[in-house]
């Protein structure tokens, strides 16, 4: 299954002052409910492989086969990639790890702006890389929880 992110543009925007020119898409494999992935791919690939890869994928559960859980979100331009993937944003999932875990003290882990993070998991939830939900903190309001989707992170890029 495949489907665009929907208000992708718009919620990011422009990166370093460059509009991004291609639609990203996002595919889940069988995600099953209440269990984290084996891993995430993120790479940059031609719309031809991308519908190859999908092809394989029907066929594959046309046989019965069962499809091993993933996401996958694929850039067509290598540059778009690396503007969306910052040093900074690379940190987030890695220091989530495999835990949930509160804004403020992601950002306190990561020595960094509680509002910065904030933005950049956003962005990640964007992706399908990350996933919030809102808890209330006693005494002082809500905060928001981050969850890893995956277990392993993989980027691929080719330029």
């Amino acid at each position: 299954m495949s489907h665009y992110l929907p208000g992708f543009r718009k919620s990011c925007g422009l990166f370093g002052r460059k509009k991004m020119k291609n639609v990203i898409k996002a595919s889940t494999a069988a995600k099953p409910k209440g269990k984290i992935p084996m891993k995430a791919r993120l790479m940059t690939d031609a719309t031809d492989s991308f519908f190859a890869r999908s092809r394989e994928r029907a066929r594959r559960l046309d046989r019965g086969e069962k499809l091993t859980a993933e996401i996958t979100v694929v850039f067509e331009d290598p540059s778009d990639l690396m503007r969306v993937l910052s040093a900074e944003r690379v940190r987030v999932p890695h220091t989530v790890g495999t835990r949930p875990i509160a804004v403020s003290k992601l950002a306190s882990d990561l020595k960094r702006d509680r509002q910065a993070v904030r933005r950049d998991v956003s962005l990640l939830e964007s992706l399908g890389l990350l996933k919030t939900r809102e808890e209330p903190n006693p005494g002082h309001g809500r905060r928001r929880i981050v969850e890893p989707l995956a277990e392993k992170y993989q980027l691929v890029a080719t330029i």
